[in-house]
């Protein structure tokens, strides 16, 4: 779901070039814009998580999560594409379940916006800290979140284009590392740091037992977070035959990067001195002889993951207008100034931005597994509301002629549920995420408990 209206813009950009061609959006070109918007900071920083908890089994979560992230896309894309809807999937959700399961899904999708958010500036202030240990995290979330709001405010046009240009830098960095990784494999490329290699490989693929992938499928899943939205993209392209191969390309891609990238640091380096604490492609990059390769790598991932950042408090902003115009947030929310900036919402991001740095200054040792955990449970539990749409609609698309299928439904889409279930319950295996986990759910009820009250309001 990152960065939705940033995505739809990149998707119109790309649209808008191929209609001058007399042609419309090819499947290739979604697919690639697809995975330079689902990368972000939260792979370059919260893989060292994953993997601390999960060692080298973390590849194998990764090939479950891109499985489960096919089945939430094909069905959305099922949806999209045989009932295009401007509201994308809160309007699924209503039609299936009524008006309290659309305020429910596009309260969550800004909630944990927001909290994406917040664990990008996280994220942004830890690679930071890579080259002055010695300050705070909070001040370095302060410093990136007041010049994020400074360039929002400015009332920047064309946000979708530059994040365009950064995830090309994202994607590019990755394969850089994984050419990187095969010349260390093939021995042209030899480490210095002969201690930290010692016991580098993947060896014991368990480590932590079967719990320990468990508990790490919730940040697993977390690195797939955009697959909705371009699911919702689908119906842009050329030829609805294509959505099948904008799907599979996208995933078999954006898997074969995530595995390949986790399975060079893991050669490169032992897995138990990879924590959160710094990228672990930095960390892998660290053990060797090549001057500054570890610092050029950290500016890449800053440049990249600063404008994701910036990028968010675009889309949130325009997802909260969205949701006050359709009567599910104050109307006063949807008002801009002449720049084009939706200033309520944009100053009630600033508020739930506040309380996250707060907390990273109270407790900066576990504020990004909190947020982590607390922006995947509501990221994915959107999923299963997509899926179980996905199965109450699909029996009224079984006249059209002509249009997409969602691929083995209806039961891939309950082997979803169940995948993404698990998953959601492997966070009360640790303390940390247990604690996440109850913050995100805490927030669902209280979401789901207001939702009562308005559909009361709108029925007086």
């Amino acid at each position: 779901m990152k960065h939705h209206h940033l995505f739809e813009q990149s998707v119109q950009h790309a649209k808008e070039k191929q209609l001058k061609k007399g042609k419309g959006l090819r499947w290739w070109q979604l697919s690639l814009i697809g995975i330079g918007s689902i990368i972000g900071a939260g792979f370059f920083l919260g893989t060292g998580l994953s993997i601390k908890i999960a060692g080298p089994s973390i590849l194998i979560g990764y090939l479950i999560a891109g499985l489960t992230t096919f089945f939430v896309f094909s069905s959305l894309a099922e949806m999209t594409v045989n009932d295009p809807e401007t509201g994308s999937f809160r309007t699924y959700a209503r039609k299936a379940f009524g008006h309290s399961a659309g305020f429910l899904s596009g309260w969550m999708y800004w909630l944990s916006g927001v909290l994406i958010m917040s664990s990008e500036i996280v994220a942004l202030s830890t690679f930071t800290q890579f080259w002055f240990p010695h300050i705070p995290l909070w001040l370095f979330s302060i410093i990136y979140a007041v010049l994020g709001f400074g360039i929002n405010l400015l009332g920047v046009k064309n946000f979708g284009q530059i994040e365009s240009l950064f995830a090309i830098i994202k994607l590019s960095t990755l394969i850089i590392f994984i050419v990187f990784g095969t010349l260390f494999l093939l021995d042209f490329i030899s480490p210095k740091d002969i201690v930290s290699v010692n016991h580098s490989g993947i060896g014991d693929l368990f480590p932590n037992g079967i719990g320990g992938l468990w508990s790490a499928m919730i940040f697993i899943f977390f690195s797939f977070g955009g697959i909705a939205v371009v699911g919702v993209a689908s119906s842009e392209l050329e030829s609805k035959k294509d959505v099948p191969k904008t799907g599979v390309g996208l995933i078999i891609t954006l898997i074969s990067i995530y595995i390949l990238s986790l399975f060079f640091v893991l050669e490169m380096v032992d897995w138990t001195i990879i924590n959160e604490s710094e990228s672990p492609f930095v960390t892998a990059l660290s053990a060797f002889q090549i001057p500054y390769l570890d610092t050029i790598f950290n500016v890449i991932i800053i440049s990249a993951a600063f404008s994701t950042m910036v990028g968010a408090l675009f889309s949130i902003s325009r997802v909260m207008v969205s949701l006050a115009k359709d009567g599910d947030a104050p109307k006063i929310l949807q008002k801009k100034n002449n720049r084009g900036v939706a200033l309520p919402a944009l100053s009630l991001t600033a508020i739930g931005l506040a309380i996250s740095i707060l907390f990273s200054y109270l407790l900066p040792g576990t504020m990004y597994e909190y947020v982590t955990t607390s922006a995947g449970v509501m990221l994915i539990l959107n999923w299963v509301i997509i899926l179980a749409s996905q199965i109450k609609l699909h029996p009224t698309y079984a006249d059209t002629q002509g249009t997409f299928k969602a691929f083995g439904s209806p039961y891939t889409s309950y082997i979803g549920i169940l995948i993404i279930l698990l998953a959601i319950s492997g966070a009360i295996v640790h303390m940390n995420q247990r604690i996440g986990m109850f913050i995100s759910l805490g927030m669902i009820l209280m979401i789901f408990i207001f939702s009562k009250f308005i559909s009361k309001e709108k029925a007086g």
